[in-house]
């Protein structure tokens, strides 16, 4: 059975490791897998580093396609892996996620009736002015298989009919939505005594475990928003400074340039925080499981947080990980100022519990023995 893997941006590469990893170690004679990078996001810290730590093999294809517009880098997108599909024979698709690479993917594999597996299908934030809203509710519609990492995504797909739809494919297959686990649960178990026992990210930067915040900023509705980006930054200070504890910040390149270029945010607030590169996933996988608490725009990151064990601020007005703010595990402070500083004192004044919301760490193998017995 020949799969191909669609990956565009640094979550879809940790999300592949998984799936690559139980391919390697169980599904060698029944799976042969071909990776196809969009290039959609891609430099060597925010990409191949990733590769080589995460052992994931080399992509098979690279579109380059860069960054762009939505409409211009998903069309071109659509157009060369159209052209990969038609150049080869492949039994099915995975995609991974909400980016514009899953769409593309989803997009050119429907119009040829290849069959299109939704890894993290049935997440809904309800914010239809997110792209990534657009992107995921697409991506599910178009595929045959919806692997859904929760119980609440299982919800939402059969709140839009996808559970006992009438739609069939090719060959008279209908819609599989799988409760699948989540595959991150798989990688956060498998890596995490890997990066105790590889990653000197504290070391480097004197942090103690239990003894920093961890934050993290990517969002365009955040670093492209004056007004949101200060009010984050002042919010993160004042924690620092009032609390005298380390807030670290692994600092995305898009968010670099917006402080670079944004004269409404104190150098002395930025100064009061440890601005650090972008980190290697074993670097993350170590700051998250020995943070007090983390901050984050990022729906992965508040995920990992919750796998750690570690309560988080949700810096957005919504999440599609109802699951985590449901168990008040974390709170939605938006980039509000002072609903960040209460939400962080909320947290780490009160006991915080974590139960088994998403699978067992076996996620990635009942993906595919679902799609081996599908196809």
């Amino acid at each position: 059975m020949k799969l191909l893997t669609i990956i565009g941006a640094r979550p879809q590469i940790i999300k592949a490791a998984a799936i690559s990893r139980a391919v390697n170690n169980l599904f060698s004679s029944q799976v042969e897998e071909h990776i196809l990078h969009t290039g959609q996001h891609y430099d060597l810290n925010m990409s191949q580093i990733f590769f080589d730590e995460l052992g994931i093999p080399q992509p098979n294809y690279n579109l380059g396609v860069g960054s762009g517009s939505h409409g211009v880098q998903t069309a071109k997108m659509i157009s060369g892996i159209e052209e990969v599909l038609q150049q080869e024979a492949f039994d099915g698709v995975i995609l991974y996620g909400d980016t514009n690479s899953t769409l593309a993917g989803a997009v050119a594999a429907a119009k040829l009736h290849v069959p299109v597996f939704h890894v993290e299908a049935g997440l809904r934030s309800f914010n239809m002015s997110m792209p990534e809203e657009i992107n995921r509710i697409l991506c599910d519609h178009a595929s045959s298989i919806c692997f859904a990492p929760t119980q609440t995504a299982i919800n939402n797909l059969a709140h839009e009919g996808l559970t006992n739809s009438p739609a069939h494919f090719l060959k008279g297959h209908r819609r599989l939505v799988v409760l699948s686990g989540d595959v991150m649960f798989d990688n956060s178990i498998f890596f995490a005594q890997v990066a105790h026992d590889h990653s000197h990210i504290l070391e480097q930067h004197g942090l103690i475990p239990e003894g920093y915040i961890l934050a993290t900023i990517h969002r365009d509705h955040n670093t492209d928003d004056t007004k949101r980006l200060s009010s984050i930054i002042r919010a993160l200070a004042d924690i620092s400074e009032s609390d005298h504890i380390p807030v670290v910040l692994p600092l995305h390149p898009r968010t670099r340039v917006k402080l670079e270029h944004q004269h409404d945010i104190s150098q002395v607030q930025l100064s009061k925080l440890t601005i650090i590169p972008p980190v290697s996933f074993l670097d993350m996988t170590q700051l998250e499981k020995n943070a007090r608490i983390v901050m984050t725009d990022s729906g992965g990151v508040q995920k990992e947080a919750f796998f750690f064990e570690k309560p988080s601020v949700i810096l957005r007005p919504e999440t599609e990980w109802v699951e985590i703010i449901d168990h008040q595990a974390g709170l939605i402070a938006d980039a509000d100022y002072q609903r960040i500083v209460d939400a962080y004192a909320h947290l780490v004044g009160h006991p915080v519990h974590f139960p088994p919301l998403f699978g067992d760490a076996h996620a990635s193998e009942k993906i595919l023995q679902t799609i081996i017995n599908y196809l």
